[in-house]
C-alpha cells in the first residue's frame, strides 16, 4: 500500500513547498519546524490504519466508551537526517520506544556508493509494529538495509515506512524487496541525478536541518 499525502488537498503541500525552497531553506529553524509539522500529519495518517480497542473511560460525570491504540507503534529513524520527522511522530506516538540507526553513504568512485549501516539502537521488535523514518527515500537501498539491520532485534510483525520525499525508483525498489510494508511519503519526485539524489527533491536534509558535514 503507497499513500502519497500531497495528492490530498491539506497544508502538507503548503509546508512542503517551503521546505522545497532554498530562499526558505536559509532559516534552520523553520525548515526543521516544517519538517516537524509534516510527521505530525504522516503520523495522524497513519493512526487511521492501526488497530485499536474499546475501553471505558470515566468522566466527572459518568463512563464513556472510547477507541484507543491497542499498542503503541515502535519508532524507528535513520541519524541524523530523521531526527526532525522523527519528533513529529513521537509529538503524536508520544508514548513510543525508539530505535536510531546510522545509515550512510560510503564512495567507492565519483558516483558509486555502498550503504553502510554502522549503529544500532533498538527495543525488542518481536510482533511489534514499526514504523520506520526516514526523509528522502532515494533509491530505497538504506530503507531496506535499515530494516535488515533492526530485525537483528526481533521481526515485526508489521512494516511501516514514512518518509517527506521519495523517487519513484527508491518506491518502486522499496516496494518490491519489501512487498508487505505500507508506505507514507509526502510526496513523490520522478527522478534521480547521477548521485542519486532526488531531483528536484529538496537538498541534503540533514544538512539543511543541523548544519553540513564535512
Amino acid at each position: 500500500m503507497l499513500t502519497i499525502l500531497s495528492k490530498q488537498s491539506s497544508l502538507v503541500s503548503d509546508f512542503l513547498s517551503e521546505i522545497r525552497d532554498v530562499s526558505v531553506q536559509q532559516n534552520r529553524l523553520r525548515f526543521r519546524k516544517n519538517v516537524e509539522r509534516i510527521g505530525e500529519i504522516l503520523a495522524y495518517e497513519i493512526s487511521k490504519d492501526l488497530a485499536r480497542k474499546e475501553v471505558d473511560i470515566q468522566t466527572p460525570l459518568g463512563k464513556h466508551k472510547a477507541q484507543v491504540l491497542l499498542e503503541q507503534p515502535v519508532l524507528a529513524t535513520v541519524l541524523r537526517a530523521g531526527l526532525a520527522l522523527h519528533q513529529g511522530f513521537l509529538n503524536y506516538f508520544d508514548q513510543s520506544d525508539c530505535a536510531y540507526v546510522s545509515a550512510y553513504r560510503k564512495h567507492t568512485s565519483a558516483h558509486e556508493f555502498e550503504i553502510v549501516v554502522e549503529y544500532l539502537a533498538a527495543p525488542d521488535l518481536k510482533d511489534k509494529t514499526l514504523i520506520l523514518i526516514d526523509p528522502m527515500l532515494a533509491t530505497g537501498q538504506s530503507m531496506y538495509l535499515t530494516y535488515k539491520a533492526l530485525l537483528t532485534k526481533g521481526k515485526p510483525k508489521r512494516l511501516i515506512i514514512a518518509g517527506l520525499i521519495g523517487s519513484e525508483q527508491g518506491l518502486a525498489y522499496l516496494q518490491k524487496n519489501l512487498p508487505d510494508a505500507s508506505i507514507y511519503v509526502a510526496d513523490i519526485d520522478a527522478e534521480l541525478d547521477i548521485n542519486s539524489y532526488i531531483v528536484p527533491g529538496l537538498g541534503d536534509a540533514g544538512d539543511l536541518a543541523y548544519g553540513e558535514k564535512l
